[in-house]
């Protein structure tokens, strides 16, 4: 863990319980979250603490279940419960609810670290209360207050609910994974908005229901869990599709011995520089993504140009150099794979120009492309290949990466690559500087004669 983590966690943590005080200190549980039982039996204060349990063992079996998304968070349909507490009980009754009711069994288990389960309370208390006191605000302390009101106000205070909790979570995130808060914040922020948009209403409508008659509020159960049915299907379908894409690089990848998991080590490889660039969550998947079909188009390559040991003749070269057209031909039809289509065509243009298949230049030649281009090339440098048996070193890898940055490789790149674990350790020439192409002259010069990765430059097949 490093130190700007612990000491998000410390200050998260800190806040959370600051905020838990000042909120049973400040604002007394409201009646109407009280459990609808005859008065002479349990006290006044007794039935609000005893709607407060119900609405907390509701909230246990609904975070029962949560359902990790893409890029690490934990989505579970508690939140309804907790904000029928919050519309009945007010901020102290959310914060209890939320407190006790989102404890998940692998925090019992023992399966997450003590601090980690502080933040993940932390993360969901503080927001409870903020949006509770925000709904108090707008609601009123009045007890008879119009429908309207009432939900819009509820509304509110599960917006900023979901918007603090969020941000939290995505702070955590960040942290630990290295990976830009912006990215973070947005690549789940489409799935939260659908999650508060769905289960708002539903929340308010338990706390409307319990008004009326508190077992009615039980009723909702089976949408509930219906919702969190759905939120796995989405989690299911997606891995199953990125299954799919690593079967079908592992297919590429087989036709030639030499090349077995290439694709996959150019994903990860490529992954970790698209981190150390601080690349968004979105160019990060779609790095992955590239990175597993980068070389799709190989399937249209004959064997005995894909694995032919003597240096390809002009004809074969071509051949061979038209596998990121059809690469990207093939994955054009998958609206979801829109963003990977730049990479799979680009990979192997040159930053000055001279690479294919469209001979772009510079900042012309799409990012992602360009960081694809590094973590393949060093890939197949250090691996064997049926004209180059014996592989080179990683350190004689990183010198040739250097010697062609500003030439074959943009030279922002090949310095995020050096610092990420694949060559940690490595002697580092440090990086050559390389004159700007000019525009102009490159591209007449690429007319002129097209260098390929086998006779100049860095071979990345």
């Amino acid at each position: 863990m490093t130190k700007a983590l612990k000491t998000y966690i410390a200050m998260l943590v800190a806040t959370s319980a600051f905020a838990l005080v000042a909120t049973f200190l400040l604002f007394p549980v409201r009646p109407s979250i009280a459990i609808g039982v005859d008065s002479r039996t349990i006290p006044s204060e007794g039935a609000r603490m005893l709607g407060v349990v119900f609405w907390t063992v509701v909230t246990l079996f609904a975070s029962a279940m949560p359902v990790r998304m893409p890029r690490g968070m934990m989505v579970a349909v508690s939140i309804a419960p907790v904000i029928a507490a919050m519309n009945l009980g007010g901020p102290t009754a959310a914060a209890i609810v939320a407190l006790v009711g989102t404890t998940e069994v692998r925090e019992l288990r023992g399966r997450i670290p003590w601090y980690g389960t502080l933040t993940n309370h932390a993360g969901i208390v503080l927001p409870a209360i903020a949006g509770g006191i925000l709904l108090e605000a707008l609601r009123g302390s009045s007890t008879d207050v119009p429908f309207l009101r009432d939900f819009l106000a509820t509304i509110a205070g599960a917006g900023l609910h979901f918007t603090l909790n969020l941000t939290i979570v995505s702070g955590v995130l960040a942290l630990r994974s290295g990976q830009p808060f912006i990215g973070v914040l947005s690549s789940d922020a489409r799935g939260f908005a659908a999650n508060m948009f769905a289960l708002t209403p539903l929340g308010w409508l338990m706390a409307q229901m319990y008004v009326i008659a508190w077992w009615a509020s039980l009723l909702f159960a089976l949408p509930l869990y219906t919702t969190r049915v759905a939120y796995h299907r989405f989690v299911e379908m997606r891995d199953m599709f990125t299954q799919t894409i690593g079967a079908l690089a592992e297919a590429v990848d087989k036709r030639d011995p030499f090349t077995s998991k290439h694709s996959w080590r150019v994903k990860e490889i490529g992954a970790d520089i698209g981190r150390e660039m601080r690349v968004s969550g979105a160019e990060l998947e779609a790095l992955e993504w590239g990175g597993l079909l980068h070389d799709v188009g190989k399937i249209g390559v004959p064997d005995n140009v894909l694995n032919k040991q003597e240096r390809l003749n002009r004809e074969e070269r071509m051949i061979m150099n038209a596998h990121p057209v059809l690469g990207a031909e093939i994955i054009q039809p998958v609206s979801m794979l829109a963003a990977e289509l730049p990479i799979i065509r680009h990979h192997h243009e040159w930053y000055n120009g001279s690479g294919y298949p469209d001979r772009l230049i510079g900042d012309e030649i799409p990012k992602l492309a360009r960081i694809l281009h590094v973590a393949d090339a060093f890939e197949a440098m250090t691996a064997q290949r049926p004209y180059r048996m014996t592989p080179l070193t990683a350190e004689q890898a990183v010198a040739e990466l250097r010697k062609f940055a500003g030439i074959q490789f943009d030279p922002a790149v090949v310095d995020a690559f050096v610092r990420t674990k694949w060559v940690e350790g490595v002697s580092d020439p440090g990086r050559t500087v390389q004159p700007r192409p000019i525009p102009l002259i490159a591209q007449a010069a690429s007319r002129m004669t097209h260098a390929s990765p086998e006779t100049a430059g860095v071979d990345s097949q």
